[in-house]
């Protein structure tokens, strides 16, 4: 197998290579038209270390968080804001957290700060909280399940929505991308959560567009199938980029799922 083809998208999507101008346009235009934003709010020392916190009108009913993808190395908080129309319209707050990208963070630093950012927003927002991530950020929120994370606020988490995600790092270490990523056996072992055993047990329903890559829907049935925890959904006519879009909406079943 050919990792690089397996795990590219934007490749193998109409117009892929047009979507993060649209997303950046979309989460622009959403922070333009909400007002009720608390805007980087930090959780570490350095500058990426700072979240965004969407919330709704009235006192927020818990807490959902979106992760970012980008294979853990592009993007930020401000690409997805458009992402919280949905949790926001139900009364939710939402936290988007950038986080340090690669190749000037590994990926088990980058675990360990968005921790860190789900327990900075949680001591600001009362009552459950709901995690979401796609790709490389449906990676770090399965992570959150795993015991070997610290993270404080573990016991308020009602549900993890892993999307199209990546839970088993030891494939990428054949791409070039590792060139950046820097993954060696020991941090794929210890990063990959369909690896590990020591969970909390927590609700994880993995969600993944019945368009995308093969290598994408294997590494959800993967997830599903070591996780007794865990569901999964495959959502018709959906591929890598898209499958994120009904986040938008109040009325998705995505989001009644999380939020549920």
């Amino acid at each position: 197998m050919n990792f690089d083809i397996a795990y590219a998208n934007a490749d193998f999507i109409p117009n892929g290579y047009e979507f993060p101008a649209k997303w950046e346009k979309m989460a622009s235009d959403f922070r333009s038209a909400h007002k009720n934003l608390r805007l980087d709010v930090l959780y570490g020392e350095d500058a990426s270390n700072a979240l965004d916190l969407v919330l709704p009108e009235g006192a927020p009913r818990g807490l959902a968080v979106f992760v970012h993808g980008g294979y853990w190395k592009a993007f930020g908080r401000r690409d997805w804001t458009h992402l919280a129309a949905g949790a926001v319209a139900q009364g939710f707050a939402v936290a988007l957290p950038s986080y340090p990208l690669a190749p000037g963070a590994r990926i088990s630093e980058i675990t360990r700060l968005v921790a860190k950012a789900i327990d900075t927003a949680a001591d600001q927002v009362d009552g459950p909280v709901y995690l979401a991530g796609h790709s490389a950020g449906g990676h770090l929120v399965a992570r959150m399940n795993c015991l070997d994370v610290p993270l404080a606020c573990r016991d308020r988490i009602a549900r993890i929505m892993p999307i199209s995600p990546l839970g088993d790092l030891r494939p990428l270490m054949q791409t070039a991308m590792n060139d950046t990523l820097k993954i060696d056996e020991a941090e794929a072992l210890a990063e990959s959560p369909v690896l590990t055993d020591a969970r909390a047990g927590i609700p994880t329903t993995v969600w993944v567009g019945a368009d995308e890559r093969p290598a994408f829907l294997g590494q959800a049935r993967d997830l599903v199938l070591a996780w007794p925890e865990a569901d999964l959904i495959i959502a018709p006519d959906r591929h890598h980029f898209d499958v994120i879009e009904p986040l938008a909406d109040p009325e998705s079943d995505m989001v009644a799922t999380l939020l549920d």
